[in-house]
């Protein structure tokens, strides 16, 4: 997934409109764009919308539930399960054992509506708590429902009482420069794709570039969006290059053609497993953005 849009809940307009935003993913949001009291409307339409797109071509479909110390986690899942989601975002995850907690919840309602079990996945917000940044490792055989790890800065902020998550410049502080080199190494601890955060100013087009690249080049394989207009520079982003996929594909080849070999010489360059192991996924994010 290089994309996931967040939509409200409780607006019809903007959850029939992200259908044509292209996006790999859309996350039917429960919490924070909803307020308490549109709570059960936003279940009944999320409902709605999930069985109405069921069967269908199209973007992944997540539900961001309200975190588990909130109380209303039963009645989200209660509420959404029936329309059997890609899966769940679990905001304010603090480590694996809230996986595991949610995976329980969740085979419950897979039984009880006939949904194959195991079918839906999770994906955690694993930064959004103080807490949660000594927890970064325990994602790792919590569940095999874990999808990817993404992480979150403002409701970091919130919780250590920062003023801003960003310096003056525009780059992130340190705790949260932290926290997202922490996400990345859980992710690739847990054996699944990081997924960077959003880019708060929808209107900001030079910083979301500049921010993605950095992701890319980081290791992230995608990024969540607050507005439609981000996606095309999000799924561009993150969409290998030509060159960068025939580049892989020689290597494939080149290590396919010597099996037995540990370094082999490509243009004058000296190639060995871990340079394999990039092309490899290289290709599978090739594959999956339809471009090899």
């Amino acid at each position: 997934m290089r994309s996931l849009l967040f939509v409200p809940g409780d607006d019809a307009k903007k959850l029939d409109k992200s259908l044509t935003s292209e996006a790999d993913a859309l996350i039917l949001d429960l919490e924070d764009s909803v307020a308490p009291s549109r709570k059960a409307a936003a279940r009944d339409l999320v409902a709605q919308y999930l069985k109405a797109r069921s069967g269908n071509p199209g973007p992944k479909l997540f539900v961001r539930i309200n975190a588990l110390d909130t109380g209303l986690v039963d009645a989200d899942l209660d509420g959404v399960m029936a329309g059997a989601p890609y899966g769940v975002m679990l905001p304010k995850a603090n480590g694996g054992r809230d996986v595991t907690h949610i995976g329980a919840k969740l085979a419950v309602r897979e039984a009880e509506f006939g949904l194959p079990d195991g079918a839906t996945t999770i994906l955690p917000v694993a930064t959004e708590t103080a807490r949660s940044m000594f927890q970064l490792g325990t994602y790792d055989g919590a569940s095999h429902r874990l999808c990817a790890l993404t992480w979150g800065a403002e409701d970091l902020a919130a919780d250590i009482g920062a003023e801003s998550n960003r310096h003056p410049a525009g780059g992130y502080s340190e705790p949260f420069r932290l926290a997202r080199s922490l996400c990345l190494f859980g992710a690739a601890a847990a054996g699944v794709p990081a997924i960077d955060t959003v880019h708060t100013d929808f209107r900001d087009e030079a910083g979301l570039i500049a921010d993605s690249e950095q992701g890319r080049r980081d290791g992230f394989t995608g990024r969540m969006a607050i507005h439609p207009s981000q996606v095309a520079v999000i799924n561009r982003v993150f969409t290998p290059e030509p060159q960068a996929v025939a580049r892989a594909k020689l290597i494939v080849e080149a290590f396919a053609a010597a099996p037995d070999a540990g370094v082999i010489a490509i243009d004058g360059k000296m190639i060995d497993k871990p340079h394999l192991r990039q092309a490899e996924r290289i290709l599978a994010q090739a594959r999956a953005a339809g471009v090899a």
